[in-house]
C-alpha cells in the first residue's frame, strides 16, 4: 500500500469518515490484488474471502442464469468498497464478481477483519453504515423499477453512477457501455439507445464508444424527475 493508493481510498466518503485508527488497521491488514480483464474474483456460492476496495479499474457485480442471460447489478469503481454482506452473516457470496478491464483491488481478509472486530467491537457500526448505504440504494432502485418509466430511471442511474453511488465526487465522463447500462436497468439495448440518443439530441449527454459524457447535469436532473 503506497501513499497514492491511500489517497485514492480517502476520496471515498465511507473510508474518509472512518476513525484514523480504524483506517490504519484496515490498511495494515490489507493486501493488494491485481486482476486481468475478465478475470473472476469470486462467484455466487463461494465462501467469503473478506472485504474489498477498488483502487484502479472496476468490478462487475452480477449473475448469469443457465440460459446465459446476464443480470448486472452494479459496476464497482474506485474508491468503493464491497463484499460486506458476507462479513456480517458469514454466508456464501450472493453474486459473481468479475474484473472489467485490468483492475487493482485491496483485500482485507475475512479472518483478520473478524479478529479486529472481536477486539474492537465498536467498529461494527462503521461497517453497518457501509451496508446500510447500499441497502438504501437497493430499495430506491426497486421502487424506481416499479413506479418510473424507462427514461427517468435511466437518467437517475446516470446521476448515481456519476456520483459513484454516493462514494465519490461527481464526475462528468462515465466509462460505461450502453449494453452495461441496459443490463443494470433491465431494459433492452434498443430502448436504452433510444433514450440516450434523445438526451444527446437535447445536449444533455455526449455518446462515444464505451463512454457517456454528462454535459448538462441540471437538465439531466430535470430528466430524472
Amino acid at each position: 500500500m503506497n501513499d497514492a493508493q491511500r489517497a485514492r481510498l480517502l476520496e471515498g466518503h465511507w473510508f474518509a469518515a472512518l476513525p484514523a485508527a480504524l483506517q490504519d488497521s484496515l490498511l495494515a491488514l490489507a493486501r493488494v490484488q491485481r486482476l486481468e480483464p475478465g478475470q473472476r474474483l469470486f462467484r455466487r456460492g463461494d465462501a467469503p474471502s473478506g472485504l474489498y476496495a477498488v483502487l484502479e479499474g472496476a468490478v462487475r457485480i452480477g449473475a448469469v442464469n443457465r440460459a446465459g442471460k446476464e443480470a448486472l447489478l452494479s459496476l464497482v469503481e474506485a474508491p468503493a468498497w464491497f463484499g460486506e454482506i458476507a462479513l456480517f452473516d458469514g454466508q456464501p457470496r450472493t453474486h459473481d464478481a468479475v474484473a472489467e478491464g485490468a483492475s487493482t483491488l485491496l483485500l482485507v481478509p475475512q479472518a483478520e477483519l473478524l479478529a479486529l472486530l472481536r477486539d474492537e467491537p465498536r467498529h461494527w457500526r462503521d461497517f453497518a453504515l457501509l451496508m446500510s448505504q447500499k441497502l438504501r440504494l437497493t430499495f430506491t432502485a426497486l421502487e424506481e423499477m416499479s413506479l418510473l418509466p424507462a427514461a427517468p430511471r435511466l437518467a437517475r442511474r446516470l446521476l448515481l453512477i456519476a456520483e459513484n453511488y454516493g462514494e465519490g465526487e461527481p464526475r462528468r465522463v462515465l466509462h460505461l457501455a450502453q449494453e452495461q447500462l441496459a443490463l443494470m436497468l433491465a431494459l433492452s439495448r434498443q430502448t436504452t439507445n433510444q433514450i440516450l440518443k434523445e438526451l444527446e439530441t437535447r445536449g444533455i449527454v455526449r455518446l462515444s464508444y464505451g463512454e457517456i459524457e454528462l454535459l448538462d447535469l441540471p437538465r439531466l436532473r430535470q430528466a430524472a424527475q
